[in-house]
């Protein structure tokens, strides 16, 4: 997949140039230390042109997440906003995945970076799992001790972990992988938060070994909103075994069904459960659109 070609326009460090032309120091803490935090959110083509899907929400996180790695973040929200649109025209895109990075340069000690700098990117990037149900593995990889890093950050240096259980599941023939928090609880997917269906309640792992997810969230509040039963909480793998469905939410994943867990079919068809519902809802939500516009799609 290519992210940019010839035409491409990034933001980086205080100005708009070219993505070919971009670089950074070689002796960056980011790179050599994985110091650096990074949002992932996406536009919309709609009726009111393209629109992100909760910004400030998504601008609000990455400012978090550089506060809890100690990051100077001298970015105004509403100017991260206005430069994102700009990024979007300048680039002409209407459906896009947007990528903001913050980090630092050259700096090779073990403490906070003085100054950091920012990058935004965008490209056409359609949901990541291409619509397909998918097969998953739980992970012989852990997340994260929440005493040992701030797991509700989106940090550079975490998606180590992701890169590893992803890459086992599908050496394993799987398309994802399913991890467990330290105690051998389900936590989330290496990018993607977990839920399932059984008996007509949704049920997803609770705060505090997990990256709670701006889709996450937004998924719950639509349960709430059509009065489903959504309990967060502690479960094993075998909790999951024949449930009615599941599916992973996030930016890229939006919202996607998933076939089986560790070779455990889910029972129901997808397009007679609930969380099928909470999918077209979903979609509906970002795109704004209403029902039968959604239906000829």
């Amino acid at each position: 997949m290519s992210y940019s070609n010839n035409k491409t326009v990034v933001y980086h460090n205080g100005r708009w140039e070219k993505a070919q032309n971009a670089s950074t120091d070689l002796y960056s803490q980011t790179l050599h230390y994985g110091c650096g935090v990074f949002e992932g959110m996406r536009a919309y083509n709609t009726e009111f042109g393209p629109q992100v899907f909760k910004m400030r929400e998504h601008y609000e996180r990455l400012k978090y997440s550089a506060d809890k790695m100690h990051m100077t973040f001298d970015f105004e929200l509403e100017e991260l906003e206005d430069l994102t649109m700009q990024l979007l025209d300048k680039n002409q895109l209407k459906n896009a995945y947007i990528r903001p990075l913050v980090y630092v340069d050259a700096y090779m000690h073990l403490t906070p970076a003085q100054k950091s700098k920012l990058f935004l990117a965008a490209w056409e990037w359609p949901n990541l799992f291409m619509d397909k149900k998918l097969k998953v593995a739980t992970s012989s990889y852990r997340r994260p001790d929440p005493r040992s890093c701030h797991v509700d950050a989106k940090v550079c240096g975490h998606y180590t972990n992701s890169l590893l259980a992803s890459t086992e599941a599908r050496v394993k023939g799987y398309d994802e992988a399913l991890l467990m928090d330290v105690h051998g609880f389900v936590a989330e997917g290496p990018g993607a938060n977990f839920f399932f269906e059984k008996d007509g309640v949704l049920y997803t792992s609770e705060k505090g070994n997990i990256l709670p997810g701006i889709t996450r969230q937004t998924v719950l509040e639509l349960a709430d909103e059509l009065g489903f039963t959504v309990k967060e909480m502690a479960f094993m793998p075998e909790d999951v075994y024949g449930a009615d469905a599941a599916f992973f939410t996030g930016t890229a994943a939006e919202v996607t069904p998933l076939e089986s867990l560790d070779g455990h079919n889910f029972k129901q068809e997808w397009e007679e459960t609930l969380s099928y519902v909470l999918q077209r809802r979903y979609k509906l939500l970002v795109t704004h659109k209403n029902e039968a516009a959604l239906a000829l799609l």
